[in-house]
């Protein structure tokens, strides 16, 4: 059974940091790309970084270019987003995705086929 839980959400000041974890389960987890999306109250859900399996390879949104950091530790199967100088716009419910084989870094959420249950990250102004 494929899982992915998500931690590290809250509330935090304009400016500040987080690190988000997702832990998961399931698959042989290098062998697949990661990603990271996001859903902003009456927003759809959008791309923010994904990862290939060996951790080489990052894309990242252009609107958290410089900001928000992927990684992943294949040993402790996680992967981690490190999210810096938060804005008021980056409140959402961040999610992390296992991609689809053969999708390292997609961008796309159709290409991606498990889901976690999300973490709520809140940026006060």
């Amino acid at each position: 059974q494929v899982q992915l839980v998500e931690s590290g959400g809250g509330l935090v000041q304009a400016g500040g940091s987080l690190r988000l974890s997702c832990a998961a389960s399931g698959r042989t987890f290098s062998t697949y790309g990661m990603g990271w999306f996001r859903q902003a109250q009456g927003k759809e859900r959008e791309f923010v970084a994904a990862i290939s399996g060996s951790g080489s390879t990052t894309r990242y949104a252009d609107s958290v270019k410089g900001r928000f950091t992927i990684s992943r530790d294949n040993t402790k199967n996680m992967v981690y987003l490190q999210i810096n100088s938060l804005k008021a716009e980056d409140t959402a419910v961040y999610y992390c995705a296992f991609a689809a084989l053969g999708f390292a870094t997609a961008s796309n959420s159709r290409r991606y086929d498990y889901w976690g249950q999300g973490t709520q990250v809140t940026v006060s102004s």
